[in-house]
């Protein structure tokens, strides 16, 4: 099977790790300049440093479409720099789009055998032919066959019993710099980064589990750090649990739909 998954961020990334280790061959594709936070479980930070590593599984830097199927073959995952998705000529079995846009930013359903919509802004029947739900909650993770998953609230979800204080975002537009690195522990009122010259100050106590790569170029307003007030390191190397539910419903909608394909 060749799944090729539309973002590399977490959450795409844990898709991509939960359908390699079923043995399926896939393929990236991101963004020149990606926005990650959570960078230490992303095969993004691929496209910045030409290689990664997410539990174990190695993610490489593609230059092409040719080298991006080459190395999936050889069972490493490829990032390619393609936001038009302009690989879909190899024709994969599967197509993911998990670039949690909270819209659909040009994913069809006519694109693969297989469409699958990751979060708000897809229509299953429509634009693709499931969605699995991203709502932290009862329903996340859920595949939906028609309909789509619950609209963005621009809430974060609880964590260590924390939701939208745990995220960090860009005081001002300008250039980011950082000043504390992912895996440290920081204090509620500390500096973490700054953008130009404006700070980003820690809002909770915890371990910096995301943070924006220095140099990036932002908005105000703009996620660029996740502290995670259980203050356990380990938590910064390893998929979320949110990320491990919304790929167990890739998996099923993915297991499910073929059947659904044989048997026709």
């Amino acid at each position: 099977m060749l799944a090729i998954i539309r973002g590399a961020g977490d959450i795409a990334s844990a898709i991509a790790l939960r359908l390699h280790k079923c043995g399926a061959s896939v393929i990236m594709t991101e963004v020149e300049h990606p926005l990650t936070v959570r960078r230490t479980v992303a095969f993004s930070e691929a496209i910045r440093s030409g290689k990664t590593q997410v539990e174990g599984v190695i993610g490489v830097r593609a230059e092409s479409v040719d080298d991006a199927l080459r190395r999936a073959l050889e069972g490493v995952v490829p990032v390619l720099v393609d936001p038009k998705c302009s690989c879909i000529w190899l024709e994969p079995d599967v197509l993911v789009d998990a670039i949690l846009a909270k819209r659909n930013v040009g994913t069809t359903i006519g694109m693969a055998p297989i469409v699958i919509g990751v979060g708000p802004g897809f229509t299953a029947g429509d634009d693709c032919h499931a969605v699995v739900e991203t709502m932290r909650g009862h329903t996340l993770g859920r595949v939906y066959y028609e309909g789509s998953a619950l609209p963005n609230t621009a809430v974060p979800g609880l964590v260590g019993g924390f939701a939208g204080e745990r995220v960090l975002r860009a005081p001002s537009g300008g250039t980011f710099r950082e000043v504390a690195s992912i895996r440290d522990h920081v204090e509620a009122g500390q500096a973490v980064a700054y953008v130009d010259d404006a700070p980003v100050i820690a809002t909770l106590t915890g371990t910096l589990r995301g943070l924006l790569a220095g140099g990036t170029r932002v908005t105000k307003g703009l996620k660029c750090g996740d502290i995670d007030p259980r203050d356990e390191v380990s938590h910064c190397e390893t998929v979320s649990d949110k990320g491990l539910a919304v790929a167990g419903g890739v998996l099923e909608a993915i297991l499910h739909l073929s059947d659904t394909l044989t048997k026709a």
